[in-house]
C-alpha cells in the first residue's frame, strides 16, 4: 500500500514539474490532467511534446502516443514510436481522446521504477 502512495506522489510531482517547465501549452496540460486515465501516468516533455509513461523513472516507456503542438493552436498526435502518426486534432480534448483510445491494455497507474523493472514486474505477475 505504501508503494502505491509513493508512486502516486511521484506521478503528481511529475505533473507539477511539467506545468512548471513551460514547454507544453497549459490548455493541453489541463485537459490531460483532467482525464483520469492519463493523470495516473507519469508525464514528461520534450520539444514541446507531452508524453506519458507507464513508469516513473527514465528511460520512460514509449508505448503510449504523444501530443505535439501544431499550427494555429492545433495539435498532432503521434506514436507511440516517432515513426508512427495518429493524426491531427483541433482541440486539446480531441488530442487527449486520441491518446486514450490507444492506451495499452491494463495501463496505469504508473509503476514506481524503470521500464526494465516494470517489465520484470509484469512478467512475474503473468507467471512468465
Amino acid at each position: 500500500m505504501s508503494e502505491r502512495l509513493l508512486s502516486e506522489d511521484v506521478v503528481e510531482a511529475g505533473w507539477r514539474a511539467v506545468r512548471a517547465d513551460g514547454r507544453v501549452r497549459l490548455e493541453l496540460l489541463e485537459a490531460a490532467y483532467a482525464e483520469p486515465r492519463l493523470r495516473k501516468l507519469f508525464p514528461w516533455t520534450g520539444m514541446g511534446e507531452l508524453h506519458f509513461s507507464r513508469c516513473t523513472e527514465q528511460r520512460w516507456t514509449w508505448d503510449i502516443p504523444y501530443i505535439e503542438p501544431a499550427a494555429e493552436g492545433s495539435y498532432w498526435v503521434s506514436g507511440p514510436l516517432r515513426s508512427q502518426t495518429v493524426g491531427p486534432a483541433q482541440t486539446p480534448e480531441q488530442a487527449i481522446a486520441m491518446v486514450v483510445e490507444r492506451l495499452p491494455a491494463n495501463c496505469g497507474p504508473a509503476f514506481l521504477g524503470t521500464p526494465e523493472e516494470l517489465a520484470a514486474h509484469e512478467a512475474a505477475r503473468s507467471g512468465g
